[in-house]
């Protein structure tokens, strides 16, 4: 088949599957912004995303979908210059529906198969919105209606799909109901002969401390440091397990930027915790890291004696399954899509989003006693070699839902050869 994925910062969630579909024979390219730097790991064609952003006051409550579609658009435009320079005609398309960029292919290619990868769907009640009422200003009527606009480009972009792939049951549980039946849930999976313990791993961080397995570490993961992840609980909660743990390290891996909900009041979310619990903290034995290649990241998981996670009701990060398949003592939010993963007493802790005291008695007990915690480790490792390994479980799985999908024989004016399209032709609208 020849099959297209489509992803503003690809290779995102297709990172195992597009290279896997073209060693087993597929045409496989990816159509991707233009200002994506992130190496692939197939060809590429490129589109330039719209550079003026929606006006607030003229689109009010449209303003989502007039963003969405507007960079489907520019994707469908790209498409259409795949299809009439390249003769580019695939046969399945597989797109991530959260930016709108699956919005018009239709239109390009109606013969192709569209699946979409429906991470999550937004949600009144019961999910991120409103779930934190320290950074929720508006009233909850306000709220809805606002979060329910946001949805329109999502529910307009699965019912223009074939088939859509989520990857949890709580994450495919927020589509609307009237759709939920054309979600497969398959996790994205976890490549754990990579991904395993290691009890002679050692980490250097960028001030040039070198941690070992067995050294009392607390870690905290997150792309960005900011409230939507927890790091307003967690760092709250530091000052009473530093005092309580005078031997202990915490290592926060993270960037200062905001990936999801209100910007800072100032500075960024770090420096807003760090400010409010300035004299709090020993700052001697608090490591910000930035950033971390994935190479350092999975020693730091092979080190961590205690590893911390918090969401909201929202997407889970991979972070925390890949903690607890590298056999990291994981405590987290007892949040919906951390309780899909995680069971308290089995394979983990659960602590209460909100209760920083909660939050410091838990982390000061896993990291006072290593000893108790080897069978939540082992037992956190094994759930996820069983359930959610890559190559083994998840990987097969994701190829058989693309590959499985029906196909209508094409005209025979769009079945001529394709022209060879190079590793990066840059098509533009």
């Amino acid at each position: 088949m020849k099959i297209l994925f489509v992803h503003q910062n690809f290779p995102g969630q297709f990172l195992h599957l597009a290279p896997e579909l073209q060693r087993r024979g597929h045409q496989v390219l990816a159509l991707t912004d233009a200002a994506n730097t992130r190496p692939s790991p197939v060809p590429v064609a490129r589109y330039r995303a719209p550079s003026e952003p929606a006006d607030p006051a003229a689109c009010r409550l449209g303003r989502a979908y007039t963003e969405a579609s507007d960079r489907g658009v520019a994707v469908a435009r790209a498409a259409r210059a795949l299809r009439d320079r390249h003769g580019f005609v695939p046969d399945v398309i597989f797109g991530h529906s959260g930016w709108g960029e699956t919005l018009f292919l239709k239109t390009v290619w109606p013969q192709a198969r569209l699946l979409v990868y429906a991470e999550f769907f937004y949600q009144a009640e019961g999910a991120d919105t409103g779930f934190d009422p320290e950074f929720e200003t508006r009233p909850a009527f306000e709220r809805a209606i606002v979060t329910e606009a946001r949805r329109t480009h999502l529910v307009t972009a699965l019912m223009g799909a074939d088939a859509a792939l989520s990857p949890t049951q709580w994450q495919a549980s927020t589509v609307p109901p009237a759709l939920r039946d054309r979600v497969e849930v398959v996790f994205d999976g976890v490549n754990t002969d990579l991904v395993r313990p290691d009890p002679v791993a050692t980490l250097t961080l960028p001030d040039g401390t070198v941690l070992r397995a067995g050294d009392e570490v607390l870690s905290f993961v997150n792309r960005n440091l900011e409230p939507y992840r927890g790091w307003h609980i967690f760092a709250r909660a530091l000052p009473a397990v530093l005092a309580a743990r005078p031997g202990a390290r915490v290592v926060i891996v993270g960037g200062e930027g905001t990936s999801y909900g209100p910007p800072p009041p100032r500075g960024s979310w770090k420096d807003v915790l760090l400010q409010e619990l300035e004299g709090r903290l020993d700052l001697s034995r608090v490591h910000f890291t930035g950033k971390l290649p994935y190479a350092d990241f999975l020693r730091l998981m092979q080190v961590t004696r205690v590893h911390a996670y918090l969401t909201y009701p929202f997407v889970l990060s991979w972070s925390m399954a890949e903690a607890m398949a590298a056999g990291a003592m994981v405590v987290a939010s007892d949040t919906a899509p951390v309780r899909e993963f995680l069971t308290d007493g089995v394979t983990g802790r659960l602590v209460d989003f909100f209760d920083v005291t909660g939050w410091s008695a838990a982390l000061t007990e896993a990291l006072a006693d290593p000893a108790a915690l080897v069978p939540l480790r082992r037992a956190a490792r094994a759930h996820m070699v069983a359930t959610y390994d890559l190559q083994r479980r998840c990987l097969p799985q994701i190829v058989s839902f693309v590959e499985g999908q029906t196909l209508p024989r094409a005209p025979r004016s769009e079945r001529s050869a394709t022209t060879p399209i190079s590793a990066d032709p840059s098509i533009t609208s």
